[in-house]
Order: C-alpha cells, then sequence, then structure tokens
C-alpha cells in the first residue's frame, strides 16, 4: 500500500515550504518568522488558505507577510540529447 504521501502527489499535491511573518501584540516592533512544509497544489494552495484562516481565527498574532515556495515532486522524466557514444570494453 502507498504511503498518504506519494497518494496526494499523484493527486497534483506538490511541497511548499511556507515562511509567516507575524508580530504579537506584546510586542509591535518585533518580527518573529515560523516556517513550515506542506504538501498544497498550486497555484490556489487550499491547505495554505485553511491555515492562514485558522491563524487570523485562533491566534493572536498578526501577519506581516507571507511567503510560498513550491515544487512538484512527481512529473515527467528530463531527457537530454546526448551528442556522442562512448562505447567501454
Amino acid at each position: 500500500m502507498a504511503s498518504r504521501d506519494f497518494a496526494r502527489q499523484l493527486e497534483g499535491y506538490g511541497l511548499s515550504t511556507v515562511a509567516i511573518h507575524y508580530y504579537l501584540p506584546d510586542h509591535p516592533s518585533l518580527i518573529q518568522q515560523f516556517v513550515m512544509q506542506q504538501y498544497d497544489i498550486a497555484p490556489r494552495f487550499p491547505e495554505l488558505d485553511r491555515f492562514l484562516d485558522y491563524w487570523r481565527r485562533e491566534i493572536e498574532a498578526a501577519l506581516h507577510s507571507v511567503s510560498v515556495v513550491h515544487k512538484h515532486l512527481i512529473g515527467p522524466a528530463e531527457w537530454r540529447a546526448v551528442d556522442g557514444i562512448i562505447t567501454i570494453n
């Protein structure tokens, strides 16, 4: 049986690294960073949207900025043309 992560990759999910910059109400001049990785679908990012909705509802830290890097882990095979043939005896 395939792992859940592998099954999600076959469904089109890729690995997203998200950096969230925020500040707490007690220290508004100090920006902090929270970094996480999760499987998500670009360019809509429904998992990230759910997490940010949760953040706005439940966490008292104000968001400053959110940066996302995304990579599809399963895709077409890479190939390149070969200029010559090397024979090894």
